[in-house]
């Protein structure tokens, strides 16, 4: 399967490649909680990605293979930092 995006309430959250339409529904069903982040009611929706987005899992991917990860242990990215989450100062 392509890569594809998982939107929540329009917003695009993480870009994966599951291997068929069952392992899709599996992750978003499994994720659900963090794809929200808090808000139950927000609404989960998947299509496939853009160039862009296609370009930003490539990128991950070939990382991940480079420090000797297996093809099959990659499944995507987020695109987006969780709801409220901070970033830390940098380190000197």
């Amino acid at each position: 399967m392509l890569p594809q995006v998982v939107l929540v309430d329009g917003v695009p959250k993480c870009v994966i490649r599951p291997t068929d339409k069952k392992d899709l529904d599996r992750f978003v069903r499994n994720g659900k909680k963090w794809l929200q982040a808090g808000n139950t009611d927000a609404k989960c929706t998947c299509r496939p990605a853009d160039e862009l987005e296609t370009a930003r899992w490539k990128d991950a991917f070939a990382l991940h293979l480079a420090w000797g990860g297996e093809e099959e242990g990659f499944f995507g990215i987020p695109l987006a930092s969780p709801a409220g989450a901070t970033s830390a100062p940098p380190q000197e």
